[in-house]
């Protein structure tokens, strides 16, 4: 069971089904994550303070709070969810050094915990105990959304109660204060940055108890209604029911989508439903990048206007892929519509991925798609440079918590069968069901499948997504080939319905051609220019590959045809694309960088230059330098 358990009465047209991912392209990047980057973790809360704030509120510390935001206690939570996760995998070490740990952290949340439930170390031991008395910014409710979603986690992994009965003893704390204004409860009121609600949804599915879905209910109607001074950033200018387009402080959106989802799956709640897709829909086609990231602005954090996808100062946030992420897969057990599980793959592979190095060690708070020459910062929460650690870390655990739980987002079942939304070695399993995938994609586009267990008794349906960046695909089942000739795909799903016995196979080949995609007219930051895509993979250039001068100046020729190479010896083994390109003959500025538009004079002679392009997800992993995924073609 993962973060998502549907309810006994659930509306979703799809379940989670489990998935076992054995080796390939994710089970590397999982298991970089297993070995080095989760175990790194209570090293540095420990560096950063994060732990040590909690000793101070348990009393067995002393000194001063660390960590500056009010918000720190839930980089615990989130490690804990991502250690617990891991745990359920039964490796590396579940009964060794990371379960100890998680034990040890446990132990140390408990003892911090108020008699009433209550627990933040930021308004304990900075604010005199006041609680609730800032709202827009305190975190509060944030912060318990964490520990109740890392308690679920802990609990569905190893069955203990320890955590969970924390996350119950806050969640009924804050169930006493919390509720409409005549429901005789001491505030009506929601947090500024929404996190609690779906964490909610979820604990009502652990416990079975209904007051927390209401509890959910209840905070998500109340955005939009001024309780927080009106304002886009923290989801409080409109009512989510009546929104046109995402607005604000891009992960806040997300999270509250995420839980309205939620809301809609578990009590049929047809407004909240239609509100989610209609918000999905709008997102998608005007608000996100290339990558799948989401936020264009550094300032606030925040969407930007319909087709304001700029570059170099996109923020798209990693947080902000890790939430898109967890609200397209609960749209997808919804309405059971391939596409939101193509938004989850533009968005694994490259909005999210690149937010993390190829070593586990060391990571980005923002994705942009362009870094220009001489960009040097040294690192920091808004840099695009790798680094360490953050001041405000949210980003780290949650790349964490994410790889650890990601076979929760690949396959889903049904009465009906079996759907493979994302495709990786190892097996899927649901209902009775299992079949084995081997492929090395996103290398290749051969996916080989292999019953190995189904029902004697009834035929049923194996569903497998055609990407929608998909040309030509063909699939071999039996003695039957399929291809998008004469298979009606249409709503992304290719349904192959029969009796399945052990041993059949079904060979789905995906072509993989490079492929030069240019960007709706009205994204002015690219206008006259494409990017390179490969699969389900984003491409740019980096300055390392292209010594002699910057990337600022270089012009993609588009006459020419696109070549694969693949390089085990480079980034840990990826497939390049190789281009040919020239650098434009820019004259020395003088004072004024314009040109009338007018001249007729031929421009100088360029020189060939082959171009290197490699994946978005690997950049900023070698040395630094500039890098661009948009390439002027003139």
């Amino acid at each position: 069971m993962g973060p998502v358990r549907l309810g006994p009465g659930a509306k979703a047209v799809l379940a989670p089904a489990v998935v076992e991912v054995s080796a390939g392209f994710w089970g590397t990047r999982r298991e970089v994550n297993a070995r080095t980057s989760i175990p790194q973790g209570p090293g540095l809360l420990e560096s950063a303070g994060n732990l040590h704030n909690l000793r101070l509120v348990a009393g067995t510390a002393e000194g001063e709070f660390q960590g500056g935001y009010p918000f720190v206690d839930s980089d615990v939570y989130k490690w804990l969810e991502a250690a617990a996760w891991q745990l359920a995998q039964g490796t590396p070490d579940a009964d060794g050094p990371l379960a100890a740990e998680v034990e040890r952290i446990v132990s140390l949340v408990a003892q911090a915990q108020q008699p009433d439930g209550y627990l933040n170390t930021w308004f304990q031991l900075l604010r005199g105990g006041e609680r609730y008395k800032d709202l827009r910014w305190g975190h509060e409710l944030y912060c318990a959304g964490h520990l109740i979603q890392a308690a679920v986690a802990h609990h569905r992994a190893t069955g203990r109660p320890e955590l969970l009965d924390v996350a119950v003893r806050f969640a009924d704390h804050i169930g006493s204060v919390f509720g409409p204004a005549d429901s005789g409860k001491p505030l009506d009121g929601i947090d500024g940055h929404p996190e609690v609600e779906t964490a909610l949804v979820e604990l009502y599915r652990e416990t079975g108890e209904r007051r927390y879905l209401d509890l959910a209910g209840y905070f998500v109607d109340r955005f939009g209604h001024g309780l927080l001074g009106g304002e886009a950033y923290c989801q409080d200018r409109v009512p989510l029911r009546d929104a046109s387009n995402v607005e604000g402080h891009a992960v806040r959106q997300l999270y509250l989508l995420a839980a309205a989802t939620d809301l809609a799956t578990e009590t049929g709640d047809t407004e909240l439903r239609a509100a989610a897709e209609r918000l999905w829909s709008a997102m998608t086609a005007t608000k996100t990048h290339l990558t799948g990231g989401l936020g264009a602005h550094h300032d606030e954090e925040d969407f930007g206007d319909p087709y304001e996808l700029p570059n170099e100062r996109a923020y798209c946030e990693t947080c902000a892929a890790i939430a898109s992420v967890q609200w397209s897969w609960r749209m997808a057990l919804l309405t059971g519509e391939a596409r939101y599980s193509d938004l989850i793959e533009r968005t694994l592979y490259n909005g999210f991925l690149a937010g993390v190095s190829l070593d586990g060690e060391r990571w980005l708070y923002v994705n942009p798609l362009q870094v220009r020459d001489g960009h040097t910062d040294t690192g920091g929460d808004q840099s695009a440079r790798r680094t360490r650690w953050f001041r405000c870390a949210c980003c780290p655990p949650n790349v964490m918590r994410l790889l650890a739980s990601l076979e929760h987002y690949l396959a889903s079942g049904d009465a009906g069968g079996l759907q493979i939304h994302q495709y990786v070695t190892g097996r899927y399993t649901a209902d009775g069901i299992t079949v084995r995938c081997e492929t090395d994609y996103p290398w290749q586009g051969v996916i080989g499948l292999t019953v190995e267990d189904a029902p004697a008794d009834r035929p049923w349906t194996l569903s497998l997504r055609i990407p929608q960046w998909g040309g030509e695909f063909r699939v071999r089942c039996g003695d039957t080939v399929y291809d998008q000739t004469d298979t009606p795909v249409g709503d992304g799903w290719l349904r192959l319905e029969r009796t399945w016995a052990p041993g059949d196979e079904v060979v789905l080949e995906l072509g993989l051609e490079p492929r030069l995609t240019a960007a709706d007219p009205r994204v002015d930051a690219v206008r006259g220019c494409v990017a390179i895509e490969c699969g389900p993979l984003v491409y740019c250039l980096e300055q390392v590959d292209h010594p002699g001068g910057g990337l600022d100046d270089i012009v993609l020729d588009t006459t020419r045809s696109l070549a694969v190479q693949h390089r085990p010896d480079l980034l840990g083994g990826v497939t390049t694309v190789v281009a040919a390109g020239h650098r434009r003959q820019i004259p020395d500025v003088d004072w004024w960088p314009y040109r009338n538009a007018e001249a007729t004079e031929a421009p100088p002679a360029a020189e060939p230059l082959e171009l290197t392009a490699i994946p978005y997800f690997a950049w900023a992993n070698r040395q630094d330098g500039s890098m661009r995924v948009w390439l002027p073609t003139f």
